[in-house]
């Protein structure tokens, strides 16, 4: 296949999965956050670390210096002295769990993106979030794995495994669109 060829299947892949979905839960997510007042804890590993500090960007500082809203988000994989530090000590898989321990509320929000579903890290964190009775949000891709399954609201993409690229794609743009709404409203 040629590169324009590519493009165009990619583009296409990438418009079909935007029109699958559910609008409902993710109108679900925006009234989340429109009245929301406590702490939004965001985390990912990989690419989708790169979203949860994106989102974080939008989410806390974006809107709070457009006057639009303030929401006290922090993305979880953006201290790398941390992040590592645990990840030697005690392992990978505690990396947000830890951080989480002993200051997740219930009123709070995780907002957890990963395109398996499955990340030990991540399934750790959820689960622990789950049991303090805290809203879960997952963005998930490929068949939305353990992370789907413990979701309050799962924003989720169903995609053969190992696209990552398009899953990727699907959660900045949801980040996008909410951010977007946000200001516009």
């Amino acid at each position: 296949m040629k590169f324009k060829e590519f493009a165009e299947s990619y583009i296409n892949q990438l418009h079909k999965l935007l029109n699958e979905l559910d609008l409902n839960e993710f109108e679900k997510f925006y009234n989340l956050l429109k009245n929301h007042e406590s702490k939004i804890y965001i985390i990912g590993n990989g690419g989708s670390s790169a979203t949860a500090s994106h989102m974080t960007n939008d989410l806390a500082i974006g809107l709070k210096r457009r006057d639009k809203k303030v929401l006290d988000a922090i993305c979880l994989s953006d201290n790398s002295a941390v992040s590592y530090a645990i990840s030697n000590d005690i392992g990978f898989e505690n990396v947000f769990y830890m951080q989480l321990k002993d200051i997740l509320k219930p009123q709070d929000i995780v907002i957890a993106i990963s395109c398996s579903g499955n990340s030990p890290n991540i399934v750790k964190a959820v689960e622990y979030a789950k049991e303090i009775n805290s809203t879960i949000v997952g963005l998930t891709g490929f068949d939305g794995g353990k992370l789907k399954e413990l979701s309050t609201i799962k924003l989720h993409s169903q995609t053969a495994k190992d696209e990552y690229g398009l899953v990727e794609d699907i959660h900045s743009i949801i980040n996008h669109i909410v951010f977007t709404y946000f200001q516009r409203t």
